[in-house]
């Protein structure tokens, strides 16, 4: 039998070796994520979704996480084994609860039974504290109750931090990245950005950044209907961390002068989207990112030729396995709607997407 020959030793010096690409903790992990052509029109506008959930925790809301704590431990906010509280429907809450693990904070979510339920075992998972408010999952979201909530036991307990991240600076700059890797990675500018608005940083700050940078880029947010950012009557809505409510009142991060125009799309259209690019595409999305590609399926042939659209994908459609994409919770709550499934799906056939087949160009 022939032997094995040994493995050659490598006499180079050690900093004249090529580097290895290998993250020695999570949170290195943020950004780069990848974007996926959905389809592109006849006239050759294309719709681009910027895929979050390839970050860590699943969310684009680790970016802003991050960000927020690295302000406050500027400014002298948080010390070492300090105790941070926010209010969150779940991705801000799974955010700020890695960045808790490595840095050696303690971590308390103020959450209502409207948030997933994958999205508040999963904080549980990681070490987070849960305090709920609110009654059982059939009446909504409790936004302005967890505030609340939030606001007393911050001011209960000295060196507790709050970081609020409808106002907090840190939340917008956190998505200064985002727009960078956007214009990385495309051939040309972003002519269209479509978002959620939700709390207004991944939409404002990714918009901030991209014109600082140059861009020309027009923005688009899009709210549950029910929700009273652009100025609509208040009603029920079950999008999670996409609009605010009646008495709560919309922060500082949602900077109008940096949004285009603003619109609003039912709870029935946006899972009614999700679900069906799901089903044609194999990828899952979530609720909030269904309403913005409604929105967005809707206009793209009335957009001038050769435009670039980007949509941001905030999260992964696993984590709505309980609601969104669960028959019977959206059958209680008057949101399964075949028809309109139906007419997304033709939608998207237009675009040249085919139900359970490759996409046609």
């Amino acid at each position: 039998m022939k032997e094995l020959s040994s493995r050659p030793v490598d006499n180079k010096e050690p900093s004249s070796r090529p580097l290895e690409n290998i993250a020695t903790h999570a949170s290195a992990l943020i950004g780069h994520t990848p974007l996926l052509e959905l389809c592109s029109t006849k006239s050759g506008t294309r719709l681009l979704l910027k895929l979050e959930q390839f970050n860590p925790t699943g969310s684009t809301k680790v970016r802003m996480a991050e960000q927020m704590i690295n302000n406050a431990e500027l400014y002298g906010q948080l010390r070492l084994g300090g105790h941070i509280i926010e209010p969150t429907s779940g991705n801000t809450g799974l955010g700020l609860a890695l960045v808790a693990i490595e840095r050696g904070y303690r971590f308390t979510a103020v959450v209502d039974h409207h948030a997933s339920t994958g999205k508040l075992r999963a904080m549980e998972a990681m070490g987070a504290e849960l305090v709920y408010v609110g009654g059982d999952s059939t009446n909504g979201p409790s936004t302005v109750e967890r505030r609340r909530v939030a606001s007393e036991l911050v001011a209960a307990e000295e060196g507790a931090c709050l970081l609020d991240q409808h106002n907090n600076p840190g939340n917008s700059e956190g998505y200064r990245e985002l727009a960078q890797e956007l214009l990385a990675d495309i051939f040309g500018d972003v002519d269209y950005l479509i978002s959620a608005i939700g709390t207004g940083g991944s939409l404002c700050g990714t918009a901030k950044e991209l014109r600082r940078l140059g861009s020309g880029v027009k923005t688009i947010g899009v709210e549950p209907a029910g929700s009273i950012i652009f100025g609509a009557p208040s009603g029920r809505y079950w999008q999670t961390g996409s609009g605010s409510p009646e008495g709560f009142p919309v922060g500082n991060n949602v900077d109008f002068s940096l949004i285009d125009d603003g619109a609003q799309v039912t709870d029935v259209d946006a899972f009614a989207t999700a679900r069906a690019v799901t089903r044609a595409t194999g990828l899952m999305i979530g609720g909030s990112a269904g309403g913005a590609l409604h929105l967005a399926l809707r206009r793209l042939a009335t957009l001038p030729a050769d435009s670039t659209v980007v949509t941001l994908v905030s999260d992964a459609g696993e984590k709505y396995l309980d609601t969104v994409f669960d028959n019977e919770w959206m059958r209680e709550r008057n949101l399964l709607d075949p028809v309109v499934e139906q007419q997304m799906q033709h939608l998207l056939l237009d675009h040249g997407i085919k139900l359970g087949g490759r996409r046609e160009r």
